[in-house]
């Protein structure tokens, strides 16, 4: 039976969607043609490495070449600055490029959750204009082995680049989703070692458990900074039962709080178990037979040590 939660945000969407095109057309066919000659048009607007966004506009004929500028981040009564360059382009024409750090924790725009409006103010002697800042055409998503990287590898915070129904581009902020990232794996002889940072949520006397079937280990998770903690398991208590290679999971648990899976997922390649992959080592824990311990990423990001029994060890 699914949750009240989820039928209100399978409803949500669903209405999202109905209400895409007839979106699309209003902006496409009445507030884009009235605004085009009077704003700024955004040539290029993108979130690259998942809390910079970068921005190139082409200015109205009508704004002379300023001073200074700054893009403005708006929404509701808060307003946050950040500096821009505008310049003669090759043909004479005025154009903007800005690269704006989001995130007050990596020293940013400390623009909270919501959809932030930006626009650009220029300004000369004592005089300043506002100019507001279209965006004719949403971001599109390129090929390749790498994607648009649209969160924050170090508060889990995600950006993208928007625009309102009247074509102004906008930011739209979403708080971090609870989730544990793998920072590092190392593998010896004596066990297996995993540091990981908790992203979105505070870890309340965290331990970490080893889950395969049938079978739990329960480690500490030893803190090393802020958010950041380190777990080991001795390879000994990993010993595959039969022949049949043991898969373990690895998952956080806390005082208050659900579970959660430890994992890679702030990264923009496409094909996570191809570029993180890790070696299978061949261990021989004291008084045990023989096993090849093989870490790796599932298709969904999380981190499985799978053990299993050396062939010849029978």
């Amino acid at each position: 039976m699914r949750s009240g939660r989820g039928l209100l945000g399978t409803a949500r969407r669903g209405a999202v969607a109905r209400l895409a095109a007839p979106r699309a057309w209003l902006m496409s066919r009445f507030f884009l043609p009235r605004r085009v000659g009077r704003t700024a048009r955004l040539r290029y607007a993108a979130v690259l490495d998942g809390q910079t966004v970068n921005l190139h506009a082409l200015l109205p004929h009508s704004v002379p070449l300023p001073e200074r500028a700054a893009v403005v981040l708006s929404r509701g009564g808060r307003r946050h600055l950040a500096e821009a360059r505008v310049y003669r382009g090759p043909a004479g024409e005025l154009l903007m490029d800005a690269a704006i750090l989001m995130g007050e924790e990596v020293g940013g725009i400390p623009a909270g959750p919501g959809r932030w409006k930006l626009g650009l103010r220029t300004y000369t002697g004592g005089r300043s204009r506002s100019v507001a800042l279209l965006l004719l055409e949403p971001p599109v998503p390129y090929e390749g082995p790498t994607k648009p990287m649209t969160v924050s590898r170090f508060t889990g915070a995600r950006y993208r680049v928007g625009r309102t129904i009247t074509g102004t581009a906008r930011i739209v902020s979403s708080a971090p989703v609870p989730a544990v990232e793998v920072s590092k794996v190392h593998m010896s002889h004596a066990g297996t070692t995993v540091d990981f940072q908790v992203l979105g949520t505070e870890a309340d006397r965290p331990w970490v458990e080893f889950v395969a079937a049938g079978r739990q280990i329960r480690q500490p998770a030893q803190p090393l900074g802020p958010g950041v903690f380190r777990t080991e398991v001795p390879l000994e208590r990993m010993q595959p039962r039969s022949a049949r290679p043991e898969h373990w999971d690895v998952v956080l648990c806390q005082e208050a709080g659900p579970p959660l899976r430890l994992g890679r997922r702030l990264h923009d390649v496409r094909n996570p178990r191809r570029v993180f992959a890790m070696r299978s080592m061949a261990m021989t824990p004291v008084g045990l037979t023989p096993m090849i311990v093989q870490p790796r990423y599932t298709p969904a990001g999380n981190l499985r040590i799978t053990c299993t029994r050396m062939p010849e060890a029978g």
